[in-house]
């Protein structure tokens, strides 16, 4: 039985149950250890590693505060300061309150406090008590914040006491009741017992606060992809083990070598002209709206400057019209800031102009200080597209992870573009082989017909209509890439290697060879290669994809024209089939599909 302490069944055997009684009596001596009981509870809940709301709901702490001080009417509050901001913040937690804040989220001390309680509190670190809200608000005229606010919500008497290390103010912990003179500086003083616990505490949340503010802009800003998360994991253990032995610690450079590449990207087509059209009306609104204004203004009061801004904005009118260019922008928006908004502003206020004028000052976004209404639209459009691309790739990249680990990230530019490495290096694992790679070639394709269809069957209902053209670069030479700590990304090493990179930010802007054509082009997917194996490959993929109705059968082999330091540049194109709907499978072409969407 000594050495079978957790098997029950052995032990009934021996001592079978009800087959023994106990006789007796006992004496005790009973005293009362409330406080000290009080005590221990509060260092439980707060110095516990486990989350306080899963020991302590924050009804538990305050029926401890309740038995510590001896008061049944008593409740809990905190909030946290902020030094930076001079503010008081609210904790965010299951049923935690703050009686400082209220209904807010935040707000400044000097909106909080009168000079006398906040150099108390926050200078000195001193307690703070009302024992009578009441009377203290009629003391003040109601002139103070603090009694103003607990006044407000019923409160008749609180604690508030400064949570501070070092002099480091970090909150406060409110203690408020119904009943006036319940809490006052004498009952405040037995806080300080249990203060040094929740200080404890609070710097502990603190410390987890910025562990996980860290985290959120890690996850959001510089996120490690976890194909190679193991790689960072595994130098960050050298580097600090490095420092616990005292040595000059270095973080080792991230690298992978023998790595296949595949990159691909959904542009938007002709977005610099959507761009100009969208600059060019707005612009074309405003100074219409401006040349009415002045040519009231000079039928009433014929001021030869006022003949003269007319001419000047005949003069950009036609400006915008037939010859935009790009510094056109920058000389109407200054002419309307430094000659027409002061002219404004000395006109606004006469009769016959004043209408018009507020009428033209409402139409203007105060940020651009211009009319913002065709730009937006462009702008608007840009982002729902590059956010509904970017949401399907990252959907479906979640299943291709499933299929073989490999690196992925995407970039939102005027599109999405996505890069994507697959390798032993990678993996960590000695399980590559390349028919992972063509797998993910074959999906990447398959993935961009998919976002194609997607994106014009909800292309009408964003507020401009664009069109977007799809690209796929193959790589088929092996590479090594190195993560870059200044600019937080992968990039590929050697010179050799950099070539990659060159044709990658060049070679959507390539034209068919001998002609003025781009390679790209609406309604068709493009492949770029350079090696004879690479298009038997993808010719392959094609025709595998025709037989599924995602690429029509026109075919075309293409040869681009040198690009500067790229020679040697083939595609492949190919119309998509694209279908209106999902469930009925009618296949279009892009011209077709355009034509259906109208009717």
């Amino acid at each position: 039985m000594l050495d079978n302490f957790n098997n029950i069944e052995l032990w009934k055997e021996k001592f079978p149950p009800n087959s023994y009684i106990f006789k007796g009596f006992v004496i005790s001596n009973i005293f009362n250890v409330t406080d000290d009981q009080s005590i221990s509870n509060i260092k439980s809940a707060l110095i516990s590693e486990k989350e306080t709301t899963k020991d302590y709901t924050m009804e538990g702490f305050h029926e401890i505060f309740q038995s510590f001080l001896g008061i049944k009417d008593l409740k809990v509050g905190f909030s946290s300061y902020n030094k930076a901001e001079d503010s008081f913040e609210r904790v965010y937690g299951d049923g935690i309150t703050s009686f400082l804040l209220n209904d807010k989220d935040a707000n400044s001390c000097n909106n909080i406090f009168c000079q006398s309680s906040y150099n108390q509190l926050l200078n000195e670190n001193k307690f703070y008590t009302i024992s009578d809200v009441d009377r203290d608000y009629e003391l003040s005229n109601g002139k103070s914040p603090v009694i103003t606010a607990f006044k407000e919500q019923g409160i008749k008497s609180a604690i508030l006491a400064p949570i501070a290390n070092n002099d480091d103010l970090l909150g406060v912990l409110e203690l408020v009741s119904s009943k006036p003179k319940i809490l006052n500086s004498i009952n405040a003083n037995k806080l300080k017992d249990v203060m040094p616990y929740i200080v404890a505490s609070v710097l502990r949340s603190k410390r987890e606060e910025q562990n996980l503010i860290e985290a959120v802009i890690q996850q959001e800003c510089t996120s490690i992809h976890p194909s190679v998360s193991w790689k960072f994991e595994k130098e960050a253990k050298n580097f600090i083990n490095e420092q616990f032995k005292g040595n000059n610690a270095i973080f080792n450079k991230i690298s992978f070598e023998d790595i296949y590449p595949l990159y691909g990207q959904i542009d938007i087509k002709g977005s610099s002209e959507a761009r100009n059209w969208a600059t060019q009306n707005d612009l074309t609104l405003q100074l219409k709206a401006v040349k009415n204004i002045i040519e009231i203004a000079f039928t009433n009061e014929t001021l030869p400057i006022y003949e003269q801004y007319v001419f000047q904005i005949n003069d950009y009118l036609e400006a915008l019209s037939s010859h935009f260019k790009v510094d056109t922008e920058q000389q109407i928006s200054g002419f309307l800031r430094y000659d027409i908004n002061p002219l404004f502003e000395h006109l606004k206020d006469v009769n016959y102009l004043k209408e018009d004028i507020h009428h033209y000052m409402d139409s203007i976004n105060n940020k651009l200080n211009s009319i913002y209404i065709y730009r937006k639209n462009y702008d608007d459009t840009i982002s729902l597209i590059n956010k509904k691309m970017a949401s399907i790739l990252d959907k479906k990249q979640v299943d291709a992870q499933y299929m073989y680990p490999h690196y992925f990230e995407r970039f939102k530019t005027d599109g999405v573009e996505h890069n994507m490495y697959i390798g032993e290096a990678i993996t960590k694992e000695e399980s590559f082989n390349i028919i992972y790679l063509y797998n993910l070639r074959l999906w990447q394709l398959q993935v961009m017909c998919e976002m194609e269809n997607e994106y014009y069957q909800m292309k009408y209902e964003f507020p401009m209509q664009l069109d977007v053209a799809s690209m796929i670069l193959v790589f088929n030479q092996p590479l090594s890439i190195s993560f870059r700590m200044d600019e937080k990304q992968f990039d590929v090493d050697g010179t050799y290697n950099a070539r990659y990179e060159i044709v990658k930010k060049r070679v959507d802007k390539a034209y068919i060879k001998g002609t003025k054509q781009r390679v790209t082009k609406k309604g068709k997917i493009t492949i770029i290669y350079s090696q004879k194996e690479d298009e038997m490959e993808y010719l392959r993929y094609v025709k595998f994809l025709q037989s599924k109705n995602y690429l029509d059968e026109d075919i075309e082999i293409l040869e681009l024209q040198d690009l500067q330091a790229v020679t040697g540049l083939k595609a492949i194109r190919v119309s998509i089939l694209y279908h209106k709907d999902e469930s009925k499978k009618e296949f279009y072409t892009y011209d077709d599909l355009m034509k259906e969407l109208r009717t």
